[in-house]
């Protein structure tokens, strides 16, 4: 297989990566820093492109695609993203914007694009890297939560879209907890609750997206906790995600 990843110049994008060339995949590799992606692709055995591409600018999505249409792409991984956190009428607004084009606008774009080509083929991956943070409300991260649950529910509405028509064409969202990446440093917090490794988040996120499971939650204390966020009142999850988030403050 080909594939296309971003954001993978570090934590669960990096692993994939390192996991996928290790079972014979080439891959083309996307991120703002290039000189890690250097690292990587030293590292790695297959053959490996890397694109400088930062998504938080508005053409870079469309910019992505046009490199890629032609390079016979057979499974695309929407794995960039980060958080902000701090109170809604606190936090800055560029860089929720920011922000957002990149978990929010890119992953809509490159989806939709690498969707209409698989669809004409009638083959093709997509993995959605989401969160648990997709299903619920989500105080003092409310823009990063709330990014993440527009990835959850997208994902699953072309999922079904996909299967109402018969297409071969497949569609996963990976939604883990807390992994040991970068991801809490940029955000400015710390973890509040055990977390998974990224090897660990990669390898379990790209089998079983190879074995065409839509919804991917890691270890049974997030299972848990999705259910249970289902079940709960909306105000009492709202509570108890804030109190959460408040432990991780520095």
């Amino acid at each position: 297989m080909n594939v296309l990843i971003t954001g993978a110049s570090s934590g669960i994008g990096r692993d994939m990566a390192r996991y996928l060339s290790g079972k014979g995949h080439d891959l083309i590799l996307a991120a703002r820093n290039v000189e890690k992606l250097k690292e990587l692709k030293s590292e790695l055995k297959t053959n490996v492109e890397i694109i400088h591409c930062d998504l938080s600018q508005d053409n870079a999505p469309f910019e992505l695609y046009k490199k890629c249409r032609f390079k016979n792409i057979d499974f695309l991984i929407n794995n960039a993203g980060y958080g902000i956190f701090g109170e809604f009428h606190k936090t800055n607004l560029t860089d929720e914007l920011k922000m957002l084009n990149v978990n929010i606008r890119s992953v809509h774009i490159l989806t939709k694009l690498f969707l209409k080509d698989f669809k004409c083929a009638n083959k093709g991956i997509i993995l959605n890297v989401a969160s648990s943070a997709g299903f619920m409300t989500g105080p003092l991260m409310s823009s990063y939560y709330a990014s993440k649950n527009y990835i959850v529910r997208l994902s699953l509405a072309v999922s079904e879209e996909l299967r109402r028509s018969r297409s071969k064409v497949k569609i996963s969202v990976f939604c883990p907890g807390p992994v040991s990446t970068n991801f809490n440093n940029r955000a400015g917090v710390k973890f509040s609750v055990p977390s998974i490794s990224s090897e660990y988040a990669a390898k379990y996120a790209i089998d079983k997206t190879l074995e065409g499971k839509t919804v991917i939650i890691p270890t049974k204390i997030m299972k848990l906790g999705v259910v249970a966020s289902r079940l709960a009142p909306i105000k009492l999850l709202g509570a108890i995600t804030y109190n959460i988030q408040h432990k991780k403050s520095r």
